[in-house]
Formats: C-alpha cells, sequence, structure tokens
C-alpha cells in the first residue's frame, strides 16, 4: 500500500498524475562525497531502502535513525510511457530538508534549496521511454547557523523545546503529466463586499485562459481571455455570496483551463483587517482563541502518517473550543492548510526560524528566498489570516534584518497583518504580541489590568520593549500547564491535580476574554511533544483532559468580539 496517496495540493490538482511515494533505496553519504563516488548514476548500489516520504529518522521510514544526519541518497525506476512523453513531465517534491539535487538517469536535472516547501522541475528531456532512474541527494547541517531548522533539536539528544530531526524527503513526491501550453500558478483576491474574486494565473504559451467557478457544485460565475502568455488576469463577479467565516469554510471550487491543460482549485470569500486593538474577518470583531501547534507525529516525526491525523489534529483542537492555532516554527504541508481552509479553522503561518542567528545580517540569505516561496505558495488560504516570520527574537538582534524581512513580507502580500518577530524585542509590527507564561493567576490578571484601563503594560519578560500605544494586542503565547511527572519531561509548570489545572486555565483565560484590548491568545499547546509535556493531549493524541470543561471556559464571549 502506498503511505500518503491523496493529491499533495488540492488548490492545484490535474487529474493526470502520479505517486511515487513507498520504498526507494536508500543511502547514508556522511561525508558529502556520494557523487564523486557516483551515487548518482543509475547502476549504483544502495544499502538500504526506506519508506518515503517518512524521513530516516522516524520509525515509519523503516530506518529510526535519530543521530545526526549530514547527507542520504535516495533512488528508484519509474516507467514512462511513449504518450506521456509527447507532452512534458514535471516532478515534483512537497518538501526535502534541506538542499536538494535531483538526477535524472545520471544527469542532474534541478536542485532546490530549503526544506519546508515544494519544488519542482521540467524532466522531459532527462527521460526516455521505459524505465528510467531517479536520484534524489539531500543535504543538511542543524547545527548551521544558516539553515533554519524549527524545533528539530541541534544537540545529539532531544531536551526541552527541540525535539527529533528531519533529514531528507518528508512530504509526498509525484509526477505530473502537462501540455507544453500549461498554467503555471493561479493567485486569488477576492472582495467579499462586491462579491468579486480576481483570478490571476501564469500561464507558458499562448491561448484562451478560462476560469469557472461553483459553490456546491452550483455554477456562479465565469469569465475568459485571451493571452500571449505572461499573467492573465480574469475578474468574475459571484451570483453567489457566501463569506469563509470561523467555523464555516464555504469554498468556492474553481476550474481553469488553459489549452488542453485543466486545473481545479479553489478559494474562499474573505477580508482581513485591522482596526484600532481588534481583528476583523469579513468587517467583524473575531477573538482568537488559538493553540500552539508543533505538528510532531510519534511515528512520522514532522510528517502524519495518514491524511486523517492531519484533519485530526484540527477536530481534536476545536473540540476544545479553539478556533485557530499559531502553526509553530514549521511550515506545515499544503494538505493541513486545505482541511483548515475546510473548516473554517484560522491559522498563523509561520517560518521555522530557530536555528538562524538573528543577530547577524547575512542571515536574510537564509530566511527571505524560503520565506518568500511560503507566502507565494500559501497566500491563497483563506484560513492564514496573518504571517510571522520570526520567533523570539531579544535585545540582541539584528533589527534591519527584522525590519527588512516585514516590509518585504508586507510587500509580498499586503492583504495580511504581519507580526515581525513573536514575542519579545518588536522592530516594526502590525500586531503587538507578548508571551506570558505566568503561572499565578493573580499575577497574570495584574500584568494586564493597567492595559485595560489605559493602554499601557507591565510587563513579566526583561526582554519585552514598551508598547505603542493603540495598537492590536496578541497574547500569542500563555500556560504551559502540565500534570505530567517522570523522567527527562519539561515544561513550564508542574500542576498538583487536575482540578487545579481548571481553576487556573479559567482564570488565566478570563483575564484575555474580559480585557476589552485584547484580541486573542494562544495557548502552549495542542499535544505533548517527546519530552516537552505541556499538551492538552498526550503525544499520541489521547486526551489528559475534560473538553467539555474546557471548551466552556474558551467559549465564553469576548470582551472585545463583535457577537
Amino acid at each position: 500500500m502506498i503511505p500518503r496517496p491523496e493529491h499533495p495540493r488540492p488548490q492545484f490538482m490535474r487529474e493526470n498524475w502520479r505517486c511515487l511515494n513507498g520504498v526507494w533505496d536508500f543511502e547514508y553519504d556522511q561525508g558529502k562525497s556520494g557523487e564523486a563516488r557516483g551515487m548518482h548514476l543509475p547502476d549504483a548500489e544502495y544499502s538500504l531502502r526506506i519508506n518515503v516520504p517518512f524521513c530516516p529518522e522516524s520509525k515509519l521510514s523503516g530506518i529510526g535513525n535519530t543521530d545526526f544526519i549530514n547527507s542520504v541518497w535516495y533512488k528508484r525506476t519509474v516507467e514512462i510511457s511513449e504518450d506521456e512523453l509527447k507532452g512534458r513531465v514535471i516532478l515534483r517534491f512537497g518538501a526535502v530538508d534541506y538542499e536538494a539535487t535531483v538526477f535524472v538517469n545520471g544527469k542532474e536535472a534541478f536542485s532546490h534549496k530549503g526544506g519546508y516547501v515544494g519544488f519542482g522541475g521540467d524532466i522531459t528531456d532527462f527521460l526516455t521511454p521505459g524505465e528510467n532512474v531517479l536520484t534524489v541527494r539531500a543535504v543538511d547541517d542543524t547545527r548551521s547557523r544558516m539553515i533554519p531548522s524549527g524545533k528539530q533539536c541541534p544537540w545529539y539528544r532531544s531536551t526541552g523545546c527541540s525535539y527529533t530531526r528531519t533529514t531528507g524527503i518528508w512530504q509526498t513526491v509525484w509526477l505530473e503529466f502537462v501540455p507544453a501550453v500549461r498554467i503555471i500558478n493561479v493567485k486569488y483576491d477576492t472582495d467579499p463586499e462586491s462579491a468579486v474574486v480576481i483570478v490571476r494565473a501564469a500561464v507558458n504559451g499562448a491561448g484562451t485562459f478560462r476560469a469557472e467557478a461553483f459553490y456546491e457544485g452550483r455554477p456562479v460565475g465565469e469569465a475568459e481571455t485571451a493571452t500571449d502568455g505572461g499573467e492573465a488576469v480574469l475578474p468574475i463577479k459571484l451570483s453567489e455570496r457566501r463569506l469563509w467565516e470561523v467555523g464555516h469554510g464555504r469554498l468556492y471550487d474553481v476550474v481553469l483551463t488553459f489549452g488542453e491543460d485543466t486545473v481545479k482549485s479553489y478559494f474562499g470569500l474573505r477580508s482581513v483587517a485591522l482596526d484600532g486593538h481588534r481583528f476583523l474577518l469579513n468587517g467583524k470583531s473575531v477573538f482568537q482563541r488559538t493553540i500552539l501547534d508543533q505538528g510532531f507525529y510519534p511515528d512520522g516525526i514532522y510528517t502524519a502518517p495518514t491524511d486523517a491525523e492531519l484533519e485530526a489534529d484540527i477536530d481534536r483542537s476545536t473540540a476544545l473550543g479553539f478556533n485557530g492555532a499559531r502553526l509553530h516554527q514549521k511550515i506545515f504541508e499544503e494538505r493541513f492548510l486545505y482541511h483548515c481552509d475546510r473548516k473554517g479553522y484560522i491559522v498563523w503561518g509561520e517560518f521555522p526560524s530557530w536555528g538562524l542567528e538573528d543577530k547577524q545580517p547575512d542571515t536574510i540569505y537564509a530566511i527571505l528566498p524560503e520565506w518568500l516561496e511560503e507566502i507565494a505558495r500559501d497566500r491563497n488560504h483563506p484560513a492564514i489570516i496573518g504571517w510571522c516570520p520570526f520567533n523570539e527574537t531579544g535585545d540582541g538582534q539584528y533589527r534591519d534584518l527584522i525590519r527588512a524581512v516585514y516590509l518585504l513580507t508586507k510587500a509580498a502580500d499586503p492583504t495580511r497583518p504581519v507580526i515581525d518577530t513573536s514575542g519579545y524585542v518588536h522592530v516594526q509590527t502590525d500586531i503587538f504580541d507578548v508571551h506570558d507564561y505566568e503561572q499565578d493567576p493573580e499575577k497574570f490578571r495584574a500584568h494586564f489590568e493597567r492595559f485595560a484601563d489605559d493602554g499601557k503594560f507591565t510587563y513579566n519578560h526583561e526582554y519585552t520593549q514598551e508598547y505603542r500605544k493603540g495598537q492590536p494586542v496578541f497574547v500569542s503565547e500563555f500556560g504551559g500547564m502540565t500534570l505530567s511527572t517522570g523522567d527527562r519531561v519539561w515544561g513550564y509548570s508542574l500542576l498538583r491535580d487536575e482540578e487545579q489545572f481548571y481553576r487556573n486555565y479559567e482564570a488565566l483565560v478570563n483575564v484575555m476574554l474580559d480585557n476589552p484590548r485584547i484580541m486573542g491568545f494562544c495557548y502552549t499547546q495542542l499535544t505533548d511533544v517527546e519530552q516537552e509535556v505541556n499538551g492538552l493531549y498526550r503525544y499520541d493524541r489521547t486526551p489528559k483532559f475534560d473538553a467539555d470543561r474546557i471548551r466552556k471556559i474558551n467559549e465564553r464571549p469576548a470582551a472585545i468580539e463583535d457577537r
């Protein structure tokens, strides 16, 4: 049975594709000398087998090596027919950590740097009818200050809030068979007030580009235009106005055609804005009841064992009364965002900035190319309601680096708010967020009492700068309470019993719900991860607490939101 067989890009689907997940040949290359030794050649011998798309550190890969891995090689054969070679053959990867080089029949076809976003290349000219050999080299170094690694541990053994590493292929690999004249990508800009969507498609070749929109199978708008290539732009007036809202995905399906190429896609009709202290979704003040989601799995590490498990994590969160998540220190796969879109689950798009050195100006080369790729990949997802490229940079940060990435993020996507760096010291930001792990409810309340009265803070963290009055405020990390005990466990607070947890949780949440100047919170965290035991669920996703009691606490109306 092929693992993770579902289409990896629901927002850009062609029918003529082939999943390449499953068993590949595999070999280590700790000396990074594999190409010199001929590992890229079709007849090279590999000593191991791996189950793609699971990383070699994971159990599901069939290997389970959790030591540092500098370089690895993958190889498999694929059958390509003469009919398939009449068009173009694109080889795609959901993600390979960190630097990938792809060989086809012993010749280098293309490469990519960045461990979290998808990439691909046209391999038609390297192929012949019949059997072909695909080879992939992946090079990684979690300890390099120029390689973003998020929560991957820079030490041998997982420690604190750093976990098992991921090397190489960790998302789906697939082939697409496309015509030469085709759609390259698509962007959607929506105006919910006028029920208009503007479709912007990059196309290869000349022809007529057409877009048809549907809601629950009913046609609700269409348009077409002739183009000689480049970008085709189509405004479509929708005959039905169905808003994407929290808890209600209400997605429009789209069929895009260009010559012989057909792509199935979707969009959500919604707007995001800030108004004083308020966060607005479709002009309505919405309180963000979010949870920190690390996106780790016991058997797959970065990769969920099944598509159903991706969806189930959203359901586990909403069962507790949360309406969204910070997708923390990891770029989540597109299938997860698809389920967020369907369910009306709001999320923050973040970058795995840990591992980078924010005190050095050259770090911009380590973050910016992949960060802009992430924005381009994910900007169409209505579930993403904001961007945050950095996490917990302090007084020693290179301020021009933080500011430059903020400004370029705004230029790449002016439709969403941007938090420059979550927690601690802001440089230039749309939302002032704070991390506050004070466990005593009365002391926690004291941090925000003056803010409720006159808009000024008393902070609990030495690195947090003075609040600029009038900005929206987001308590983007708090809590971290646990009942777990044992060897090598880590958490922010160890409570005596379950009842104390409910009392403390309710008191902390009430501080933020009752404050007319706080737009949302984010609780740490959804699940335990290895030795970190702050989760409301265990690492195996079994519950620790009564979901109904937590949901009732979370769902109480907030002072700042429209009801």
